[in-house]
């Protein structure tokens, strides 16, 4: 049984500039530094593949002379803002080795490696308990509501009922997904039919994707918030 790591990492960010790889709270190559740090140390993995098309990551990672970690160049036809997720888990699949796979991103700095190490043994486990996946996922359990009023409560029963009596929903983090190759191959998909739904600590996924992020990302890691 072997485990592959796809860790897809383009060039370039819309919203951050150079975001995957400025200085990031004290971490002088920023967030790719600490995401290559955390999957390199998790003895879960077989192997790290890079996919980026960043010419500066590209150094950064041969610099670290890791035999865990594989860097694919990736082509700028399949690193812009319009390369679809489908087009990349074809990537995954393609330049990955394991049986299984984990997808994961740099922008998720405090799902450590001891945060992959428990999601992969609990994806191990689940497949006997009728699942074929795994992702991460924040619960959310408080009054929702749309333009057309709740979501997950009836008011006509209830205007206000206790929110620990709510049925939880859960918000796709990001910070990690787990399934097989066989999966990748017959789905198209980087999920399977039945994933489990793998609960993380609110700072575990926490994820970088506007400015503002970025900046209280940096104070987490001054405040001592692990990574």
């Amino acid at each position: 049984m072997s485990v592959s790591c796809f860790l897809p990492c383009r060039k370039g960010s819309e919203r951050v500039v150079r975001k995957n790889i400025k200085p990031f709270g004290g971490y002088e190559f920023g967030l790719i530094q600490i995401k290559l740090a955390q999957l390199l140390a998790c003895e879960s993995l077989d192997e790290v593949v890079l996919s980026t098309n960043d010419d500066d990551i590209i150094a950064y990672a041969q610099s670290l002379e890791s035999s865990k970690l594989k860097i694919h160049r990736r082509e700028d036809g399949l690193a812009s803002s319009s390369t679809s997720t489908d087009e990349l888990v074809a990537l995954a699949h393609a330049i990955t080795s394991g049986e299984h796979i984990v997808w994961t991103h740099v922008t998720s700095p405090f799902f450590t490696s001891a945060c992959y190490s428990a999601a992969i043994e609990r994806y191990l486990a689940c497949t006997a308990q009728g699942f074929d996946s795994l992702m991460s996922v924040k619960k959310i359990q408080g009054f929702l509501w749309n333009e057309d009023g709740p979501v997950n409560y009836d008011r006509a029963q209830e205007k206000w009922p206790r929110t620990q009596t709510l049925k939880p929903l859960y918000e796709v983090d990001s910070a990690v997904f787990i399934s097989s190759r066989a999966n990748y191959r017959h789905y198209n998909d980087r999920i399977g039919k039945t994933p489990l739904l793998f609960v993380s600590p609110a700072e575990s996924g926490f994820d970088i994707d506007w400015p503002e992020d970025f900046a209280l990302g940096e104070m987490m890691v001054k405040s001592g918030v692990a990574v």
